[in-house]
């Protein structure tokens, strides 16, 4: 019978297809209803809608290298993947759940749309005044980016644990080192408190009256 995945790689891949699918879902009402370089203005010049195909990064940076991204993205997810087996913390399981979601919502533009395979362009559509043009994924790649920051800072690691919870120099003992440290416990005692051999009794019989009768007047 297949085991049951950890609740927080559970919690992490849920929130992952969250981002993903409103990333996606989000794409496509853009494309339906909007008109490439045309901004509709949402709070002034501040927040606007602008269909864009960007072939690069944030602000079109490199934008003539899109297939680093998409070999940038791929190695992103790797990561998260591996890096989910050691999940111990709610907290971290949302942050690598919104990055990982973002870093699949725009290598799916950049697998699938065109101009081709592993070099689409991703589609933009929220501007930020006149900074530059984003999407979801990229809402919740900079969402994660706070969230680690802060779970470093606060010294929580990806495992739940807190570092200042462990002794200046010391590691913290997990289960194995429990169960190491019972193992040479259990064995320091065997050594001492193993079967004694009988002792031999001497021909005269001499031992059996001194085990018989211990003497009191020894070390007096």
């Amino acid at each position: 019978m297949p085991r049951a995945p950890h609740p927080r790689v559970a919690m992490l891949a849920v929130v992952a297809l969250v981002v993903l699918v409103a990333d996606q879902l989000t794409k496509v009402w853009a494309l339906a209803r909007l008109t490439e370089g045309e901004r509709t203005p949402l709070i002034g010049d501040l927040l606007g809608l602008q269909l864009i195909f960007n072939p690069g990064a944030a602000l079109s940076f490199a934008s003539g290298m899109t297939w680093i991204f998409t070999v940038a993205a791929v190695g992103v997810t790797v990561v998260i993947v591996r890096v989910s087996r050691r999940l111990g913390s709610a907290a971290w399981a949302v942050g690598l759940g919104l990055l990982l979601g973002g870093a699949l919502g725009n290598l799916v533009d950049r697998l699938f749309r065109p101009p081709g395979f592993a070099v689409g362009h991703v589609v933009d559509f929220i501007a930020y005044g006149q900074v530059f043009i984003g999407n979801v994924a990229d809402i919740a790649i900079v969402a994660a980016a706070v969230l680690i920051v802060l779970l470093s800072l606060r010294g929580i690691t990806v495992e739940g644990l807190r570092v200042s919870d462990a002794p200046e120099g010391e590691p913290v003992d997990g289960p194995a080192d429990g169960a190491a440290d019972a193992a040479e416990e259990s064995g320091a005692g065997d050594s001492t408190s193993g079967p004694v051999a009988p002792a031999v009794e001497p021909p005269d019989g001499s031992g059996s009256a001194a085990g018989a009768r211990p003497s009191t007047t020894e070390g007096r």
